[in-house]
């Protein structure tokens, strides 16, 4: 190849790489409208864009991975979270902390009713920006890693249930074993039950630790003040699984105006039988 040559090949392949780049650049910016949807974009996610522009949360937080890292990715929290529980740990943070064990590092902002709702409705509408999963890494919170994993594909629940086996439960047998199968639910429904939840005693997390859960449920049913419909463990699980609010625990902080933090979409995204195996597993926890 000559210089002149080598020179018409260096000129075209510039063009064709900055046309490529000028096709791309447009494709993108005709589907930021949908992948946002920005039809969303209410005056409440405008003016709580402002509010998280005022209080300077991108200094310790993050949203699609742009931030400081030096306080979990928010980018889903709305999703993992629900408004309930944003609405009342923005008021107050201190409340969800023990100040010994854990240091209360985020400062309470003394933000008005208005700017915390508005706020999380644009925590809101960020969780549902098509970010086609980004950031990959996951949200750290209290000590634990959260995945969101979505609902997996058939194939990958069938292995994670094979792998997925209680005392007394052989591996082989795993998929078939309602016990197993709910431990496979906890895992990846979406939310994920351990995105809220731990199962390990005194460990509370954004919700209440799930040690244990099988007797606190019996001694529910068993009580005078308990005003449900279930009768035994499994149904009261269920009941809390569908309707969290059914029943609110006499002083727990997971909870506002007799409404639980807990999301109550779970009896929509879930069926009926992943529902039950959850309820089999946790029913195991005693």
């Amino acid at each position: 190849m000559n210089k002149r040559q080598a020179r018409l090949f260096a000129f075209g392949s510039t063009g064709v790489a900055a046309l490529a780049f000028l096709v791309l650049t447009i494709d993108s910016h005709r589907q930021f409208p949908k992948l946002t949807n920005a039809q969303n974009i209410t005056p409440a996610v405008t003016h709580g864009k402002d509010v998280w522009h005022k209080n300077n949360c991108i200094n310790c937080h993050t949203l699609f991975g742009e931030g400081a890292y030096y306080a979990p990715d928010l980018t889903k929290i709305a999703q993992q979270r629900g408004s309930q529980y944003l609405q009342a740990y923005l008021r107050d943070p201190s409340k969800f902390y023990d100040e010994q064990r854990h240091r209360r590092l985020m400062p309470k902002q003394d933000m008005t009713e208005t700017e915390i709702a508005d706020l999380v409705t644009f925590l809101d509408w960020i969780s549902k920006v098509d970010n086609q999963g980004w950031p990959p890494r996951p949200i750290l919170v209290t000590g634990a890693s959260i995945a969101v994993t979505g609902n997996l594909p058939p194939d990958q629940v069938a292995a994670v249930a094979k792998s997925a086996h209680p005392p007394g439960t052989a591996a082989g047998t795993a998929d078939k074993n309602p016990v197993a199968l709910g431990e496979v639910v906890f895992r990846t429904a979406s939310p994920a039950c351990n995105a809220c939840h731990s199962l390990t005693p005194g460990a509370n997390m954004a919700g209440p630790s799930l040690a244990g859960v099988g007797t606190r449920a019996q001694q529910v049913v068993a009580s005078s003040d308990y005003k449900g419909k279930s009768k035994d463990i499994q149904g009261y699980i269920r009941e809390s699984i569908v309707d969290p609010s059914a029943y609110i625990v006499p002083g727990a902080m997971y909870s506002a105006n007799g409404v639980s933090f807990m999301p109550n979409t779970f009896g929509k995204d879930l069926s009926s039988e992943q529902v039950a195996q959850l309820a089999e597993y946790l029913a195991t926890f005693k």
